[in-house]
């Protein structure tokens, strides 16, 4: 399958190595200077002291073409989505995965006019180590999901699906909001409290102190979604244990300077529990916190 892949973020270059295996990939990125370093030097991904180099064809988006393309993946910050798909006006005919933490993005697929669009949900950790390595720090599964399609695209998933590429499994999920809340509730609980307090996710269970107020914002945040807390709480401690060792992607943009998802994982929970007229003073809190962050990082 002929792959486009946009963003060479950390995500983005964990996607493009793996995928590159079986397909045939081009990764767009922001800048013409990385994509002149992947070039040079090969996409690196590394697995604790092991790496493999992978040559792939790459461009700056600012040459995007789609002739050929059979998907399109999106692996770009939910806030650079509007943007982007303005500047790229995307083909009515061509398949689109967006991979975004948090629910924001859903009222902007609704606009999209295309005829098959996918959505999926991230679980493996991943490091950006310099602009043509990516680190595999925790091996997790993709889940795709349908936002809406036709029926002769659906090939497209379960190519994916029976690919499964070994480190790289994927799944599929019947109902995409089930999906993208499960991952919502763990980026809403992990992201900004270990952002805040500086810390890997698995502090949060093996600090008894954080695990209190993990508990507390978590119910905070099923009471918001209205949403069954034993169903979900499982979920949450699952991957937060499987990435223990990991810094959350909200901790590395505070501590590299970078705008966060903030807005569209806690705002997301906020706008709903205005809607539904339910206080949520702890959420508030850490949604202000972040923030915080964000215009002292700019020097405001």
């Amino acid at each position: 399958m002929k792959i486009a892949i946009i963003g060479g973020g950390a995500v983005g270059l964990l996607f493009a190595s793996f995928l590159q295996e079986e397909n045939d990939v081009i990764l767009y990125t922001r800048s013409e200077d990385q994509s002149e370093r992947i070039r040079t030097n090969g996409l690196v991904r590394k697995n604790g002291e092991e790496s493999v180099c992978i040559p792939i064809n790459v461009q700056p988006i600012s040459k995007w073409d789609t002739t050929g393309i059979e998907l399109v993946i999106l692996c770009v910050k939910e806030y650079m989505l509007n943007d982007l798909v303005k500047d790229l006006n995307f083909p009515a005919n061509l398949p689109l995965l967006f991979v975004q933490n948090g629910m924001g993005h859903l009222s902007l697929l609704k606009k999209i006019n295309t005829r098959s669009l996918f959505i999926g949900s991230v679980e493996h950790g991943a490091l950006k180590v310099n602009n043509h390595t990516v680190s595999h720090t925790g091996i997790g599964v993709t889940k795709l999901a349908i936002f809406q399609t036709v029926e002769g695209d659906r090939w497209i998933l379960d190519e994916l699906i029976l690919q499964s590429i070994k480190n790289f499994p994927v799944q599929f999920e019947q109902d995409y909001m089930v999906m993208l809340t499960k991952k919502l509730v763990v980026n809403a609980v992990i992201n900004p409290l270990t952002a805040i307090l500086g810390v890997t996710n698995g502090s949060l269970l093996t600090n008894n102190y954080y695990q209190m107020v993990f508990e507390q914002l978590f119910n905070e945040v099923c009471l918001a979604l209205g949403i069954d807390r034993h169903t979900y709480y499982e979920n949450l401690v699952r991957v937060c244990k499987n990435t223990a060792k990991n810094e959350s992607s909200m901790l590395k943009d505070v501590k590299n300077d970078r705008r966060t998802e903030i807005d569209t994982i806690l705002g997301y929970v906020l706008e709903e529990a205005q809607r539904k007229d339910i206080k949520v003073p702890l959420t508030l809190a850490f949604y202000h916190c972040i923030k915080g962050k964000e215009i002292k990082e700019e020097g405001m």
